[in-house]
């Protein structure tokens, strides 16, 4: 079984243009409708299935909000709540037309400067009501206005871990939009991505938090590539645990890298047992490689085609890993 745990919604455009209004008004004239049908939606998740999922072979896919899409940043708090709610709602049908093909893994409403536990009422609704199998993190939902966002080593987040160990639920680390006009949009991710890692190995937070599952989408940021300095980094402080690899390999990863160097490399330096299949399909990898005419986000061949893997590292990364961490999969 192929599963792909980071994929992103698949909607008509009038939920888009639901976001167009909420952003025009402010919230002034109220919540407002979506106005998305589930025919409008059956037609969406035909598409997505027929030229993303079964062209590639995938047998099912994780739907998050596209983060970029999220507004996290916006004001007032009240949109960015209504917003994620519908984001939310569209993938619930998704998963309702195919629910053998999808799951669902919930966006949260975190606005700038509010705490975390006002995601909390979403969480609820999304997991115990709609059945999601775990929830996506921005690790700053500044979205690279300037503004320091707290480390996710910083206590700002342990009502959330809390929450996740007593829920059982994972969660994936996901960059969103980067507003930052001397950063690059994938750089951003990059780099987010690298700090929270860092921030948590820093903070200890595994030592508080044992049972927490956490995922850091496109292959963990720059850490991997970079591993040798932040061994020499952290050597000393780390010594007796096993040095910065040991922390490292307490967190999983996806396999969103579109290259079979980096798999490779990423497989080696953390295991294929805290590695998960992911392609983010369709998604920025959703271009053809002109030298070999595939999408580069066609990843079930190019991970099969690493020599190294044996049937036990690959059926790992497919399948075993995925079902681990996602508690709520098989249900």
């Amino acid at each position: 079984m192929i599963i792909d745990i980071h994929g992103h919604t698949n909607a008509p455009p009038s939920l888009y243009a639901y976001k167009s209004g909420l952003l025009a008004g402010r919230g002034a004239h109220g919540k407002g409708n979506p106005n998305v049908t589930e025919e409008a939606m059956a037609n969406a998740v035909k598409n997505h299935l027929a030229n993303n999922l079964d062209k590639v072979g995938t047998d099912v896919q994780f739907l998050s909000p596209r983060p970029f899409q999220l507004m996290h940043s916006e004001k007032p708090d009240k949109i960015v709540h209504w917003w994620v709610e519908a984001c939310n709602n569209s993938i619930a049908t998704s998963v309702k037309l195919a629910p053998d093909r999808y799951r669902g893994v919930a966006g949260l409403p975190q606005c700038a400067g509010s705490p975390i536990t006002d995601t909390f009422e979403e969480i609820d609704r999304c997991v115990n009501d709609q059945g999601f199998v775990g929830i996506m993190i921005n690790p700053d939902p500044f979205e690279g206005t300037g503004n320091p966002a707290p480390g996710m080593g910083d206590e700002y987040w342990f009502p959330l871990y809390e929450k996740m160990v007593r829920m059982d639920i994972p969660a994936l680390i996901h960059s969103a939009s980067c507003k930052d006009p001397w950063d690059t949009y994938s750089n951003y991710f990059i780099t987010t991505e690298t700090r929270c890692i860092i921030s948590m190995v820093s903070a200890g937070v595994y030592d508080k938090f044992p049972n927490l599952k956490i995922i850091v989408s496109h292959g963990g940021g720059a850490v991997p590539y970079q591993v040798g300095r932040y061994r020499a980094f952290f050597g000393r402080h780390f010594e007796a645990q096993g040095g910065f690899d040991a922390q490292l390999k307490k967190f999983y990863f996806d396999t969103v890298l579109y290259n079979q160097e980096g798999l490779d490399l990423l497989f080696r330096i953390v295991g294929t047992d805290r590695c998960m299949f992911g392609t983010e399909n369709p998604g920025t990898g959703s271009y053809r490689d002109p030298a070999t005419g595939t999408m580069l986000d066609d990843l079930k061949p190019v991970i099969e085609g690493i020599p190294t893997l044996s049937d036990q590292d690959r059926k790992n990364v497919f399948e075993n890993v995925a079902k681990k961490v996602f508690p709520r999969y098989e249900a």
